[in-house]
């Protein structure tokens, strides 16, 4: 793997000697990776070698399947997310899940952004509607929704917002919680050409502000929006390195069949 251990502040995820299986099968092979805080971490591979099961591992989804079993180490911010003292609602507050699909929840607008508030907020802490409404406005504005629903916020999200809107809500919802991390497992491959080049362009607004790694089988994408690359095969990290580096000198000659299209 051509990157270099890198000061342990500067890191957002780690992994250490991950595996993974799902029942007899092994899907992951001692997985150790740094993801930087405050950039774009994309992950490329064909179907199958393990990047969505690297991002539901981080985000401790894969224990839901009781046939999963995990070995090594996933530090978020330096903290072990299997850990016996981590719980799952605080894991759930500092990492956000963007999935393939926009899936708002069935109801309004302006609820689907303040659920994750109203849920992870303590018991005692004062919050008026006002203070709830300005929440709701910063987070719509931030991902470029406002201008287009702020006279319909009362309306159910699933009526009549496209697919990039959709998912451009389901970004926002995370925000008022503020995660460390935002986790996307391919959040354009539902998307027409336009739509991926706006949530691509919000991807990287919010590149600095918040530590994002985002899997795609987009190779153009990962090209175009990301600062570092991870190329994964067969379950296994191949390469890890700066992004413009991966797609014009890659380490390995994996890789390099992989970007040039010989196999995958």
């Amino acid at each position: 793997m051509s990157t270099t251990q890198s000061d342990t502040n500067e890191i957002a995820i780690r992994t250490k000697n991950l595996n993974l299986w799902y029942g007899n099968f092994q899907a992951l092979f001692d997985v150790n990776l740094e993801i930087k805080k405050g950039i774009i971490t994309s992950m490329i591979g064909p179907s199958g070698c393990g990047k969505s099961t690297v991002l539901r591992s981080v985000d401790r989804i894969n224990e839901r399947l009781g046939y999963v079993r995990i070995t090594g180490a996933i530090e978020v911010l330096d903290k072990n997310v299997y850990d016996a003292d981590v719980e799952l609602a605080q894991l759930r507050k500092q990492v956000g899940m963007v999935f393939q699909r926009p899936n708002p929840l069935p109801i309004s607008i302006y609820d689907n952004v303040i659920f994750g508030h109203r849920i992870h907020r303590s018991p005692d802490e004062k919050v008026t509607s006002a203070d709830e409404d300005g929440i709701v406005e910063a987070a719509l504005k931030r991902v470029l929704l406002w201008d287009k629903v702020k006279d319909k916020l009362k309306r159910k999200a699933t009526l009549d917002l496209s697919l990039e809107e959709r998912q451009k809500l389901c970004i926002a919802r995370l925000l008022p919680v503020k995660p460390a991390v935002l986790l996307m497992d391919e959040p354009c491959s539902a998307l027409d050409p336009k739509g991926t080049a706006a949530v691509e362009e919000l991807i990287w607004e919010l590149r600095g502000e918040y530590s994002i790694l985002l899997v795609t089988h987009n190779m153009a994408q990962a090209r175009r929006a990301s600062d570092e690359c991870v190329f994964m095969l067969m379950g296994k990290v191949v390469e890890h390195t700066k992004t413009e580096d991966m797609f014009v000198t890659p380490a390995r000659k994996e890789t390099a069949d992989y970007i040039e299209g010989r196999y995958g």
